[in-house]
């Protein structure tokens, strides 16, 4: 008596697990499927900014003092300065010590040294002349460089630095896509998936996608058809009402093994609930609108063939 006790304790609670785990399919298009060798990764989530040049600002060096005006050498500067200033210091003590008219010696007169320094002076001015007439060094910070696509300058504002941005994995996958088939948009595809979203939905209201396999790879017809199964066998209708999308747009692109694969993401509000077809009653769900998140991935061989839906997942 104990043992059929306990058998059928067993029963029923193996029957409530079983309740339990097709429970989660009693709804929309549930998660699953194969997105080649990124099935076991989660989407990336689509850009919310556009791609645009990066720039690069550098701040200009800090200084602890002001920068001081180089300084030039004067007229009697340097070496020849120093010669210069030896001739007038032997003027100058042979004039005070010398006297007047007797000269060193008494050979050289007053008109004689006043030729020499005025011939000493000319000479200096015409050694600084030669300075001044060659070029100055340009001062560090005073360039500034420009060409199509990128440039920069310098001064007091620092440097400032365009580049053009790298493409992104998105934009190389996109790219891969268009090098088979030309005509690939991927906006106009987005919408093409939105309304693939529907007829899979409406596929699940009717529990029969025989109207969408066209859409569905093998694997994920006979994943999904199985679910409606469940539907049916279970006496339970899934209801799929009032679905606005706030957003559906490409996040990834990609090519591997000879195949195209295109993720789309959406961000739709709809209601989603469950009913019981002898009663009417809500078995699973809410008859409000709830905000739903999914990444629907679709694949096809390279060039320009029809798509499938190859993957669903939640965000």
């Amino acid at each position: 008596m104990r043992s059929r006790a306990f058998l059928l304790m067993f029963g029923l609670s193996l029957v409530s697990l079983l309740l339990l785990d097709t429970a989660s399919v009693w709804a929309r298009a549930t998660s699953g499927g194969s997105r080649g060798s990124r099935s076991s990764s989660s989407p990336m989530s689509p850009s919310t900014t556009p791609s645009s040049p990066s720039r690069v600002t550098t701040p200009p060096p800090a200084t602890s003092q002001p920068q001081q005006p180089v300084q030039r050498p004067g007229m009697f500067g340097g070496f020849m300065g120093g010669l210069a200033g030896f001739a007038l210091g032997g003027l100058l003590g042979s004039m005070l010590f010398g006297g007047m008219g007797g000269g060193f010696g008494g050979g050289i007169g007053l008109l004689e040294l006043v030729l020499i320094g005025g011939a000493i002076f000319l000479v200096f001015r015409m050694l600084r002349g030669r300075g001044e007439s060659r070029p100055e060094p340009a001062y560090a910070g005073a360039s500034s460089y420009g060409s199509a696509g990128q440039g920069w300058s310098t001064g007091g504002g620092g440097a400032v630095m365009e580049t053009p941005s790298s493409p992104s994995d998105l934009d190389r996958g996109i790219g891969h896509i268009r090098g088979m088939d030309a005509s690939f948009d991927p906006d106009a595809f987005a919408e093409w998936a939105k309304a693939a979203f529907i007829d899979v939905q409406a596929g699940i209201v009717k529990r029969d996608l025989t109207g969408v396999q066209d859409r569905l790879t093998p694997q994920e017809f006979g994943r999904l058809q199985a679910q409606c199964d469940q539907l049916r066998g279970a006496r339970r209708t899934n209801r799929i009402e009032r679905a606005q999308f706030g957003r559906a747009e490409v996040s990834e692109a990609w090519q591997e093994s000879g195949q195209d694969w295109v993720t789309v993401y959406f961000a739709v509000s709809l209601v989603d609930y469950t009913v019981d077809d002898a009663t009417g009653a809500v078995v699973e769900g809410a008859t409000t609108p709830v905000d739903v998140q999914e990444y629907w991935t679709f694949t096809r061989p390279v060039g320009p063939n029809p798509w499938r839906l190859s993957a669903i997942q939640t965000a």
